[in-house]
């Protein structure tokens, strides 16, 4: 069973789970399988693996892909997985913040990302990814399920949502129970796929108005769309409604309301 070499390499090496790093080690191997199904692996494939812990992961990626580059903060761990694979040329480990890297040392321009990252940072580990000039085709991510569900727009739609939904189409492939990990999590978790576009559905050069206008939209989602823009952009609340009319939206709708393309006409318009 994988929670007994994961407690015996924890053992082996003095350590444990970490809350500061948000370590959860998975621990059940069907999980690890959708995980790898999911990712569509191929043996030509590149990966980025953020926040690998003790290597479970990692073990099975680079038996299927070409390359896999493990990005671990926690300096431990990484003893810990340069200990298990020594002497894998297909596996390069970095000791990193994953958010202060820019150039993953892949070896060509089409990687994927495959992670079971820490929950704490899942929207920053988003736009690191999707935001920048060289972005992954693909990414398959353990994150928390509440937030999965937002960035599907299940239920309830946010910042969050639009920001992924911009670069790719997101799907939740299962939900994942607590006593899969160890320690197990006080919430449930789910498996989040993304497909990413060849090209955002904005601009580059209006994303970052449209950015900068979605998160006025969602700062009072509670009130209407006019008076949240308006108090935002310090415009007059007049100003906007014919903005909102002229874009084809109603001026008394509320941000969770508005499509991408309601975003991306109102971006034009203001």
């Amino acid at each position: 069973m994988l929670l007994d070499q994961l407690k015996s390499l924890l053992k082996q090496h003095n350590l444990w789970a970490k809350k500061q790093y948000g370590q959860n080690f998975l621990i059940d191997e069907s999980v690890h399988e959708t995980i790898l199904n999911a990712a569509n692996l191929d043996p030509t494939d590149t990966v980025v693996e953020v926040g690998p812990g003790t290597g479970f992961l990692t073990e099975r990626l680079i038996k299927q892909v070409n390359h896999v580059t493990a990005v671990e903060k926690d300096a431990d761990m990484v003893v810990v997985l340069q200990s298990r694979f020594v002497d894998k040329p297909n596996l390069a480990i970095l000791q990193s913040d994953i958010l202060a890297i820019q150039n993953y040392k892949i070896q060509n321009s089409r990687f994927k990302v495959v992670a079971n990252i820490p929950y704490y940072i899942t929207s920053p580990i988003l736009k690191h990814f999707l935001q920048s000039n060289h972005r992954p085709v693909l990414m398959v991510l353990m994150v928390q399920k509440e937030v999965a569900e937002k960035i599907c727009s299940i239920g309830d739609v946010g910042v969050i949502s639009i920001e992924t939904q911009v670069f790719g189409r997101p799907e939740i492939v299962a939900t994942v129970p607590p006593e899969a990990f160890y320690p197990p999590p006080k919430v449930h978790s789910a498996i989040l796929k993304i497909d990413v576009y060849d090209q955002p559905l904005i601009l580059p050069d209006q994303l970052k108005s449209f950015f900068r206008l979605v998160k006025f939209g969602f700062s009072q989602k509670r009130k209407k769309l006019a008076n949240t823009l308006a108090a935002g952009l310090h415009q007059s609340p007049a100003l906007i409604r014919e903005a909102l009319i002229k874009s084809g939206i109603s001026p008394d709708v509320r941000a969770e309301d508005l499509s991408i393309e309601d975003w991306k006409r109102l971006t034009t318009c203001l």
